[in-house]
């Protein structure tokens, strides 16, 4: 049932990267899969998430062919934003330029990887489903994970029906830690420039606290070098950690700080977070604010403000009780609304009226 995997870096011969390149706006393999699949499980719902270049939307037409519903989850902005992720090239937010399916400003801006030729594949494929095959027509419910990505797609001029399902953590395996070392703070996630690291490692400069920074990415050497040379004593770079590692990690820490400067959209980090009874201090923006709620569960700060957001963790620093209350609360957050059996009541609930017509 599967489709062969399309990786364009690894490809040499022109003839099959121009082949992989039709199979990204649109997968006839993928449709004899896909029809293979039905046939053999015959389903009620196609469920589909992040298909576009591997298997595409074309899969659509064949579900459509056997009268199935088709439930579309939402995970980033690709359903308005050629690049996926609405930054510009350089890694500027993006102001909407796209909205009402102008998407030849990806191609402008060489908001794809800030190159030509890949703005210019992913602009030709959202004019091919949006369009001229009209694919997302064919899909019956969309569900995003945040009111804001919602509120965004629905600004910049989709019209599909969309509902807001946020996403869920297996809170079994977290077990919350309202301890912590003393003046010790973490980040963790990808390291590259729309997170806003260089904003967090400002904000610490000369602070007497410790800063875990733990991920990899394409700017940990830069961040390094920002370090080594601000000769900045208190910042320290753990690298990848997954599972019981991240955890520990996190637990030590007296809250965590998500200093995002993208549109984020229902972080996991923030979620996994406050599962394990930490605050979290992040930007005002994305879908941030929806869980990070100040004085409850954390505390926002304008994205990008070196001074507001050192004032609002010199004041959780000092203020170790305030802490512990605001990681109660978190946990209690997650408890209440991001539970894996409040997520399955919910999704059951949108299957069932996606089959009823309803939607």
């Amino acid at each position: 049932y599967f489709v062969s995997e399309i990786d364009f870096h690894s490809i040499k011969n022109p003839i099959k990267k121009i082949n992989a390149f039709f199979r990204v706006l649109y997968s006839f393999e993928a449709n004899k899969k896909i029809e293979v699949l039905i046939k053999d499980f015959k389903p009620h719902i196609l469920q589909v998430h992040n298909i576009e270049h591997q298997i595409t939307p074309s899969i659509f037409f064949v579900a459509k062919k056997y009268g199935i519903k088709i439930i579309k989850f939402l995970h980033d902005f690709k359903i308005v934003c050629p690049s996926y992720n609405m930054l510009w090239g350089g890694g500027s937010i993006c102001s909407g330029l796209c909205k009402n399916k102008k998407f030849y400003w990806c191609i402008i801006k060489k908001c794809s990887h800030n190159n030509f030729l890949w703005s210019l594949t992913n602009t030709i494929e959202m004019y091919l489903h949006h369009i001229i095959l009209r694919s997302y027509d064919l899909v019956d419910v969309f569900i995003s994970p945040s009111q804001f990505l919602k509120n965004k797609v629905l600004e910049m001029g989709f019209k599909g029906k969309i509902v807001v399902l946020p996403n869920f953590v297996w809170l079994d395996e977290f077990e919350p830690n309202y301890d912590f070392e003393e003046n010790t703070i973490c980040y963790f996630g990808r390291l590259s420039k729309e997170k806003g690291l260089l904003t967090l490692i400002d904000a610490v400069k000369g602070l007497d606290l410790k800063l875990k920074i733990i991920g990899e990415g394409l700017i940990k050497d830069s961040l390094k070098f920002k370090v080594q040379s601000l000769k900045l004593k208190n910042i320290e770079f753990l690298g990848y950690k997954s599972g019981d590692g991240l955890k520990n990690e996190i637990k030590k820490a007296m809250f965590v700080v998500l200093p995002s400067e993208c549109y984020e959209n229902n972080p996991r980090t923030v979620l996994e977070s406050f599962a394990l009874g930490k605050p979290v201090i992040g930007s005002r923006i994305g879908g941030i604010p929806e869980l990070v709620i100040d004085d409850f569960t954390g505390y926002t700060f304008d994205t990008g403000n070196v001074e507001d957001l050192r004032e609002k963790i010199i004041y959780l620093v000092k203020n170790p009780q305030k802490i512990v209350e605001l990681g109660k609360n978190a946990r209690k957050f997650v408890e209440e609304n991001h539970s894996p059996e409040r997520y399955y009541q919910k999704l059951m609930e949108i299957y069932q009226i996606t089959l009823e017509g309803k939607t």
